[in-house]
Parts: structure tokens; C-alpha cells; sequence
């Protein structure tokens, strides 16, 4: 009897230590199944991002300029410039004013300077433009200091005074109110043949060049 039981408790442990053996070995396959399970995911992690990082990003396309806003500066506002009345070019004193304003003054050649632009020498002697007359310089120069007339001499087209007069003494001859040479000079005959046709004409007589005469003549 306490053979048989020694026999069967021996089976029993037997049996057990083989079950014991066969759960160790299904525990051992499965961590090594566990374990390659493990690696093969971490391996396969590993690839995934060593080919994100070999894949050169596609290129973005490019953003397109904007066209850039021009900002046009305000004009500046024109002031209104204030309006000057201008006085006509044809207006000139009349010869009675220009001979109340002529003065028999004689000034050095600094002074005449000074006082006037246009000076020239005509004949024996000097003249200053002014107004639209030409006037004795007296003492511009004290070697050329000779008129044969001491006044205002009206002159047109920039001429000057010897240019005015033989023009003036030419169409007294063509007239018959001068029978003289063309001097260019306001000789005692001259002015005597400008007087004769002032009053023939109906004019102011002077006896001198003025604008009046001028225009009779048809010179201007």
C-alpha cells in the first residue's frame, strides 16, 4: 500500500514537474515572440524615419509678388500770384513832358553811367536814351560836347537821334519842305522845313522831331 501511494505521489510530481517545464518553455516562447515582436516594430520605426529624412520636401511654389501701391504725392497747391497792371509799350511821354523834364545838366562820365545804359556818341556829342527820347549827355565826354539842338529828340525802331533825323529829312524832300543835304543833324534849315509842315499839317509846331511828326510822315 504505502508503495503504491509512494509510486503515485512520485507520478504526481512528476507530472507536475513536466507541466512546470511546459508552462516554463510556452512562458520562454512567448517573451522571445513578445521580444522579436519588440524589435521587429522598433526596427521598422527606425526605417520610417530614416526615410522621412532622405525624402527631399517637394518645393512650394514661390508667393507671387504684389504689385507695390504707388502712393502719388499731392500737388502742391500754386499760390496766386498777384496781378500787375503793366503799363502799354507804346505809351511815352509826349514831347512837351520830355522837354519839361530835360535838363541842361553837365555830369562826369561816372555820374552818366551811373544814371542811364545806353549812351552814344553821334556827331559832335553824346546822348542818353530815356523814355523813348534822346537827350544831350553834357559832359559825358568835354571833348565831344556839340548839339545843334539843346532838347529831347524822339526816336522809333531803336534808331539813333542822326538816324531819325535824315529819314525825316528825306521825306521833307519828297514832300518840298526841304532842299538840304541829309546831315542827320537838327541844323537852323531843318528845323525851319519841320516847322513849315507841322503847320501845313495841322500840327503842334516845335519845329523839332516828335512822335506827331513822326507819324505824319508815315515813318513809324
Amino acid at each position: 500500500m504505502r508503495s503504491d501511494f509512494r509510486d503515485r505521489r512520485s507520478e504526481d510530481s512528476l507530472l507536475r514537474a513536466k507541466a512546470a517545464t511546459a508552462a516554463m518553455r510556452d512562458q520562454k516562447s512567448k517573451g522571445r515572440i513578445v521580444v522579436a515582436v519588440v524589435c521587429l516594430l522598433i526596427a521598422l520605426s527606425h526605417a520610417a524615419k530614416s526615410q522621412d529624412t532622405n525624402k527631399t520636401p517637394a518645393p512650394q511654389p514661390k508667393p507671387k509678388p504684389r504689385a507695390g501701391r504707388v502712393h502719388a504725392s499731392p500737388k502742391p497747391q500754386q499760390q496766386q500770384q498777384p496781378s500787375v497792371a503793366r503799363a502799354p509799350v507804346n505809351v511815352r511821354p509826349s514831347y512837351a513832358d520830355a522837354l519839361r523834364q530835360y535838363r541842361h545838366e553837365r555830369h562826369d562820365r561816372i555820374w552818366w553811367k551811373r544814371h542811364f545804359t545806353t549812351i552814344v556818341l553821334v556827331g559832335g556829342g553824346y546822348y542818353y536814351w530815356n523814355a523813348g527820347y534822346w537827350f544831350p549827355a553834357w559832359g559825358y565826354d568835354p571833348v565831344y560836347q556839340y548839339y545843334d539842338y539843346d532838347g529831347p529828340i524822339y526816336t522809333y525802331g531803336n534808331l539813333l537821334p542822326d538816324q531819325v533825323i535824315i529819314n525825316v529829312q528825306r521825306a521833307l524832300q519828297e514832300e518840298g519842305y526841304y532842299s538840304g543835304g541829309l546831315t542827320g543833324s537838327l541844323s537852323s534849315a531843318t528845323r525851319q522845313a519841320i516847322a513849315n509842315y507841322q503847320q501845313d499839317a495841322g500840327l503842334i509846331v516845335t519845329g523839332v522831331v516828335d512822335a506827331p511828326t513822326v507819324a505824319a510822315l508815315g515813318l513809324e
